[in-house]
């Protein structure tokens, strides 16, 4: 399987050449993109001068650790002086003044970079179909979604636009949409990268992780983004492991946890299949597997969406069309305020006054009509949807009901996973308990979008580290993931359980 590591070395041999590479994935771009939707932003111009400026430093040895890689930017993830929109009204005008420390990391080793990648609106999503540019569409079968909410940034790599895409986890956004596109998709510990310059949606749930055709480039791409930030005062300052020496190096038996809770009911049964068959292979290449419990996983959906939305609501308050983001036209607000001004003073001549008593009680002031005119114009459905639940938990009345029993689950599902972690070094699950559905299938239907987490949220809410690995295809020609999540800071056991399942498919 072609790695980055090799095209590497091909490009400083002289077989390959940057530029040529780059203006492969333009054509690649140019053809596939208008149909699949995976790329938002694109700057042809830009990507060749890039392209060249590399290939020279690759040329005078200068360059650095990814120089010869392509590579896709969810449109979350701040870059300097390009735009930065959450796929999102609100913020469709609004430019990036700094460099995201990915970013950052990323240029410091001459990573080239294709493009801005289509997400759900402000990550909310699992689908990438709440976007202002519309749905992704899987390059599988163009009838079926990508998952989100990175699902551009899976696509884009399923589709050959780029090497490798950044994409945000919250509650599964890389490994979900990486299991439907048939790619590798990797969440990080919470704070193993740093978070500064993401766009937040749920601050203590998340991370920014690599997609990628394989697990090798996956290593390579956190090797170079992970590491302590003083920027982002949750980031973690324990020292980052050599990812790639522990795949190449990988030896000696790797005990595998397997929750009953992962494979009970709402799981698909070819899904099912293809991971057990899975799962019997790799005990014949050095893997013990170990029944484990998490007994509080059926409260995970639950326990997320109380928190994550209640993180949202307080994250998002912060867009009120005053300081940045869309603002609605004031004038109108204006206008719209004169006219039921004069609507009640109507009224009054006429001595309706309880028409009067109603209508005054609805008649805001300029500024508060137009903060609501400003984000119910920027917000699309999903957005707004998240904003009142969040809102509503942490409301007088509800927060011990909701959000601070939520917060103790959270600690319970913590320990499960702390328990489970004694006797083994990976648990195992399904990605995600389908193949990708059809485009617009669950638009109507949140709850059901929802549950397409089930097997993802619980890393996010443990903060621990996952990986979604490619194990099959489905007999409706659509890819199949397995997840294989790891104990906090221990990367290199999931990558070494992942290698081992590719090796199978080699």
């Amino acid at each position: 399987m072609k790695n980055l590591l090799s095209v590497q070395e091909q490009i400083k041999s002289g077989k390959l050449n940057l530029r040529d590479i780059s203006e492969g994935y333009i054509k690649t771009v140019t053809k596939k993109n208008p149909e699949i939707n995976a790329i938002v932003h694109f700057d042809e111009d830009d990507v060749r001068q890039e392209a060249d400026r590399i290939q020279k430093k690759i040329e005078n040895g200068t360059s650095g650790s990814l120089a010869g890689s392509v590579i896709g930017i969810k449109h979350v993830i701040c870059e300097k002086g390009k735009k930065v929109t959450c796929a999102s009204h609100m913020l469709r005008n609004f430019e990036s003044v700094y460099d995201a420390t990915v970013i950052k990391k990323l240029k410091e080793a001459d990573a080239l970079f294709i493009g801005r990648t289509n997400m759900d609106e402000f990550a909310m999503g699992s689908s990438t179909e709440n976007s202002i540019y519309g749905p992704s569409k899987n390059p599988v079968n163009t009838e079926y979604v990508t998952g989100g909410s990175s699902g551009g940034s899976g696509a884009a790599v399923s589709a050959g636009m780029c090497d490798a895409a950044l994409g945000s986890d919250t509650g599964g956004s890389i490994r979900q949409p990486a299991s439907y596109c048939g790619v590798v998709g990797l969440k990080p510990t919470y704070s193993r990268v740093s978070r500064y310059g993401l766009v937040a949606y749920a601050s203590s749930f998340d991370c920014i992780g690599p997609f990628a055709n394989n697990v090798t480039d996956a290593a390579l791409i956190l090797q170079t983004i992970a590491g302590y930030d003083a920027m982002d005062n949750s980031s973690s300052d324990l020292p980052v492991e050599d990812y790639l020496a522990a795949i190449s190096q990988d030896s000696g038996t790797l005990r595998v946890g397997v929750p009953s809770e992962y494979f009970g009911e709402g799981l698909d049964e070819e899904v099912r299949s293809i991971v057990e068959e899975r799962l019997e292979q790799l005990e014949k290449r050095n893997v013990k597997l170990v029944p484990v419990n998490l007994p509080h996983m059926k409260y995970g959906i639950a326990t997320y969406y109380i928190l994550a939305t209640a993180e949202a609501s307080s994250n998002l308050a912060r867009y009120d069309g005053i300081r940045y983001g869309h603002r609605a036209d004031f004038k109108k607000v204006e206008a719209e305020l004169g006219a039921e001004s004069a609507e009640i003073q109507k009224e009054l001549k006429n001595g309706n006054t309880a028409y009067m008593e109603a209508a005054f009680s609805r008649l805001d002031s300029p500024l508060i009509r137009l903060y609501k005119k400003s984000r119910t114009e920027g917000f699309g459905t999903e957005v707004k949807r998240r904003i009142l639940l969040g809102t509503y938990v942490l409301s007088a009345g509800y927060y011990d009901a909701y959000y601070a029993k939520a917060q103790k689950v959270r600690r319970l599902i913590k320990q499960d996973f702390e328990n489970a972690f004694r006797s083994v070094d990976v648990i195992v699950s399904p990605t995600a308990p389908t193949t990708a559905f059809k485009l617009g299938e669950n638009m109507d239907d949140p709850l059901q979008m929802y549950l397409n987490d089930v097997y993802t949220i619980s890393a996010n809410l443990a903060g621990i580290c996952g990986i979604s690995v490619p194990a099959g295809t489905h007999s409706n020609g659509l890819p199949v993931g397995i997840q294989f999540m790891g104990n906090i800071f221990r990367e290199t056991d999931i990558l070494r359980a992942a290698k081992r399942l590719e090796s199978l498919q080699q």
